[in-house]
């Protein structure tokens, strides 16, 4: 079921709207494209690792190995993909590093892509909506003058999410607090956090909203029965649909789908029941 003259759809009817008082937004993807092409980064890196075991099948079919479990935990820290590469070393006969020396090679790597697209920022090169989802500062205005707390949560660490969102100029909306990988993993999680927000404020699930284009947060969401809005953006183009990734989101327990944040307006109306869903 469409909106009408938007591209917001809504894939469960039943999704109860209007009641909206807390927000948990993803961070790469959702709304920075800071870090987009990271996949292009991680994956020929494990692919590469995985090739120097004993065992080791052909390149392409490690690739398809490496990809699928990269995009599975797609959401979750980091670290959590070098974990499941230790374990891949393990089954062909390798003795694997650390996981954090991995999880090091690949974000000394991805900063070699990505360096200048912060320095950019910072020195005022770029200007910060040229890296945001299209939409996305009118889509957090719009909650911030409607009084939502909002919070952000985001599956890499701590420190550079709370640079990039400095240089993007995007930290401010965010009252609830900004929330990273942490060294000891197991301190922070995106379910831990959405957890915290319902006890901490006796929130009933309709009353938060998750928004996010992993399947982890929007997993997270549905389970406490929070409004979940995915977002399968083409992080190159930085809006339209990329149809994997709704496909995907869909089945993680989205409510609603919005490609980008180019009908804010409208996201917003149906959020906080000005716009009533048709009929079906």
């Amino acid at each position: 079921m469409r909106i009408p003259d938007s591209n917001i759809e809504i894939i469960n009817p039943n999704v109860r709207l209007g009641q909206i008082r807390f927000g948990v937004f993803d961070f790469d993807g959702t709304l920075s494209v800071i870090r987009e092409g990271w996949p292009e980064v991680m994956i020929p890196m494990m692919v590469d690792v995985l090739m120097e075991t004993p065992r080791h099948e052909s390149r392409e079919e490690i690739h398809a190995v490496v990809k699928e479990f990269v995009e599975r935990l797609t959401g979750k820290q980091t670290i959590y993909q070098m974990l499941e590469l230790v374990e891949e070393i393990k089954k062909r006969g390798g003795t694997p590093a650390d996981p954090l020396v991995y999880k090091q090679r690949y974000l000394d790597l991805l900063w070699e892509r990505i360096c200048k697209r912060v320095y950019d920022l910072e020195e005022g090169g770029t200007d910060p909506d040229d890296r945001l989802i299209m939409g996305a500062r009118r889509f957090l205005d719009g909650l911030t003058a409607r009084g939502v707390k909002l919070f952000l949560a985001s599956g890499t660490d701590d420190d550079a999410v709370q640079r990039e969102s400095r240089a993007l100029k995007v930290d401010k909306y965010f009252k609830g607090g900004i929330y990273g990988a942490l060294p000891n993993w197991t301190d922070f999680s995106k379910k831990k956090l959405i957890a915290k927000i319902i006890s901490d404020n006796k929130l009933s699930g309709p009353e938060l909203f998750v928004v996010g284009d992993g399947f982890v947060e929007i997993e997270e969401g549905h389970n406490v029965g929070a409004v979940t809005i995915a977002l399968p953006t083409n992080e190159v183009a930085r809006c339209g649909e990329d149809a994997w990734k709704r496909n995907r989101l869909v089945r993680a327990g989205a409510d609603l789908v919005a490609p980008d944040f180019t009908c804010a307006d409208k996201l917003l109306g149906l959020l906080f029941g000005d716009i009533k869903p048709p009929k079906s």
